[in-house]
């Protein structure tokens, strides 16, 4: 009989409660943005789970991301639009609970326009983001 495989550190039951979440900064996002991995390693091959953060009034400007993502919306209203041009006609709100699915390679923006949003993020990594205009990378930006 065949041994089940396993991802990376989900072959033990484990549980992750909401207060033990633990937001970091990343920088690939504005600075007030938060990010946490919940499950696995997003750099690594393998699923990923992690949470976004973003506070009210927050702009991530048009990016993509190789992977195929799911993100379930945990609170607030997820804004989200499609295209290389962050266009408020886009937008389209989704209230907690909402599943959205973004194929890999697809160019898309979001705004926390009327609060704060959590996001979970559930995909196949290594994780990648890349910024449709280079000036939008906050990695590029100089002290």
């Amino acid at each position: 009989m065949a041994q089940p495989t396993h991802q990376p550190g989900e072959n033990i039951f484990k549980v992750v409660l909401a207060e033990d979440v633990d937001w970091k900064p990343f920088p690939a996002f504005p600075p007030s943005v938060r990010l946490a991995v919940v499950v696995g390693e997003p750099a690594e091959p393998g699923t990923y789970v992690m949470r976004v953060k973003v506070p009210h009034g927050i702009k991530l400007m048009p990016h993509k991301h190789p992977e195929d993502r799911v993100y379930t919306v945990i609170s607030g209203i997820f804004y989200i639009g499609l295209g290389d041009v962050f266009d408020v006609e886009k937008l389209e709100a989704y209230p907690p609970g909402t599943v959205v699915v973004l194929p890999g390679d697809t160019a898309h923006f979001h705004w926390a326009k009327s609060g704060e949003y959590v996001t979970q993020v559930t995909a196949l990594g290594p994780l990648g983001i890349e910024y449709v205009k280079s000036k939008d990378d906050p990695r590029n930006e100089t002290s």
